[in-house]
């Protein structure tokens, strides 16, 4: 063994104590394979599990295992999508599925990877918890017997006597909010339990985190609900367009409440090279939570949900819904309602259709349904254009392509409102033999031929509003973890932990010697600079008294060799 090794050896055992456990991480062992037996097997697996190695692997592969969740199509965002991408690939697909990759955040490898990083990250902290607990019980070590032998450390003699000098840098210290107390003729101090706290505070807000999302995904709903302007809303499943929740949600989960679209307003930009865009989108609603809740009227903007309960309204799309009107031969009026109609594009071209089902009857009196493409344009720009010019309603002009027959809603097979089947449909025909279609502005009527009836589109156009309902009981429990993390890291990386001694004692002479060091738990700037403030002040105190072969102080004081 070289010369070297054996002084850092004699070095580290020196220190003892008082360089030990700066930090309360767990120390590095060397890994021996058990012996044989079950329970020799399952400590092996436990210590593997819960390293600290282990947890960032296992927090990797939970990263990498969430990409395809981004990426393919999942079951439970869009089964439609899933549906396009099974008919599209027809060999990836069954791959995929045994991989689970459509349903990622539930499939078996993900729920595993999730289970055992919390297990791990529990693991890690419980005895890390307690040591940290035991080590605010204690006090700071007490001082190694060469101080000099320190990374930053600095040494006078003082003519004060060796008590008043550790009363006075006991005092000193405490004042900078360290854990002080006298060890023996030496005062030992501890400052930066905040790390190992922010440390410990940053992986128990990882647990949080996991727990929050856990049960966000098994108790969360979510739901759509397009609404004309005068349509009420009570939260209960069939009111629901569309309606997804976790495998744990039960409909005795749902907040109960109510609202009702009053009114609608939506203003754009009317000149400019921002011409068209968006400025506000509100909603005027009227509420009441509970069966008996008292009745509110409030606002609903972008961004700007309805909370009520444990429930969230966002308004997340917009359209409008002509009043149509519908006669049959005899000019009895047989459906009257406003038609919502989804947009195409920025300017709002929307396309819907008008479906009349039931009490409709020909010129002769005979039973029949009518079935009615929509093409609305909010600003019809004239002549040949087919698209609107601009998303509000300056000059708007609603486009009508009737048909009559079988809708097809009594063969049992679902099917879409915004959609026209029209395979027992036939259209009517105009003088020319052609498919009749007509450009209606409001107040106007189009009359369907041989006496079979007019469709009239209302002066009052009216406007949807598309709301996403939305309950995630663990977002107040992640938002919590993620601050918890966020200061956890930052304290657990800008705060040092770092111990100080200073020892004063009576030197062959008489005179007072005075002692000054500091260790950290790695290397900084700081430590050697802030010694060097403690000792400036602790010699204010107790000044230099002249060496043995000096008849003056030393004028440059304790700053001098302050970092050694």
């Amino acid at each position: 063994m070289s010369t070297t090794e054996t002084d850092k050896g004699r070095e580290q055992e020196e220190l003892g104590a008082a360089g030990s456990r700066l930090s309360t991480a767990p120390q590095e062992e060397a890994v021996s394979l058990p012996g044989l037996g079950v329970i020799g097997w399952a400590r092996w697996f436990w210590r593997q599990l819960t390293s600290m190695r282990v947890a960032l692997l296992l927090l990797l592969l939970l990263s990498l295992g969430a990409i395809p969740g981004s990426l393919i199509p999942q079951t439970g965002a869009d089964a439609t999508k899933v549906d396009a991408f099974r008919a599209a690939h027809k060999t990836l697909a069954p791959v995929y599925d045994k991989l689970g990759l459509f349903h990622v955040y539930s499939s078996v490898w993900f729920s595993a990877i999730y289970i055992l990083l919390f297990v791990s990250l529990i693991g890690c902290i419980v005895p890390r918890t307690w040591q940290f607990v035991g080590q605010l019980r204690g006090r700071p070590p007490g001082a190694p017997r060469r101080l000099d032998r320190l990374p930053a450390y600095t040494t006078w003699r003082t003519e004060a006597d060796p008590e008043q000098v550790r009363e006075a840098a006991l005092a000193l210290v405490r004042r900078r909010r360290f854990r002080a107390h006298v060890a023996g003729d030496a005062v030992a101090a501890e400052k930066g339990y905040m790390r190992e706290l922010g440390n410990l505070v940053f992986h128990i807000a990882l647990i949080v985190l996991l727990v929050a999302f856990a049960s966000g995904q098994m108790y969360k709903s979510d739901g759509t609900k397009l609404m004309v302007e005068g349509d009420g809303f009570s939260n209960a499943l069939p009111m629901y367009d569309d309606f997804k929740s976790g495998s744990l949600f039960t409909t005795d989960d749902l907040s109960p409440f109510s609202f009702s679209l009053k009114d609608f307003k939506g203003t754009y930009e009317l000149t400019g090279p921002n011409r068209g865009t968006p400025r506000t989108f509100q909603a005027q609603v009227a509420y009441s939570e509970g069966a008996d809740g008292k009745e509110r009227s409030t606002t609903v903007k972008v961004n700007e949900p309805l909370k009520i309960g444990e429930a969230k309204v966002y308004l997340v799309s917009h359209g409008y819904a002509p009043v149509i009107t519908v006669r049959d031969g005899k000019g009895e009026v047989v459906y009257q309602d406003a038609v919502p109609l989804l947009p195409l594009d920025g300017n709002v071209t929307s396309q819907g259709v008008i479906k009349v089902m039931d009490g409709y009857r020909d010129a002769q009196g005979k039973k029949d349904q009518l079935g009615v493409r929509a093409f609305f344009l909010p600003t019809y720009g004239g002549g040949a254009s087919v698209l609107s010019q601009f998303p509000a309603l300056l000059n708007p002009v609603l486009n009508l392509e009737p048909y009559h027959g079988d809708l097809g809603v009594n063969s049992g097979i679902p099917q879409s409102v915004y959609q026209l089947d029209k395979t027992h449909m036939k259209g009517f025909k105009d003088a020319q033999g052609r498919q009749l279609r007509g450009n209606l502005k409001p107040g106007q009527t189009l009359k369907l031929p041989d006496g079979a009836g007019s469709i009239t589109l209302e002066k009052d156009v009216k406007e949807w509003a598309g709301f996403e309902i939305v309950q995630e009981p663990g977002g107040g429990w992640a938002l919590a973890g993620a601050l918890g993390a966020i200061f956890g890291l930052a304290a657990s990386l800008f705060i040092q932990r770092r111990r100080v001694w200073v020892r004063a004692v009576r030197g062959a002479d008489g005179v007072t010697v005075v002692e000054m060091a500091g260790l950290g738990r790695s290397e900084s700037a700081k430590l050697p600079e802030e010694l060097g403030e403690l000792a400036a002040n602790l010699y204010d105190r107790a000044p230099g008294a002249p060496d043995p072969d000096d008849s003056t102080p030393s004028p440059a004081g304790p700053a001098e060799g302050a970092e050694k």
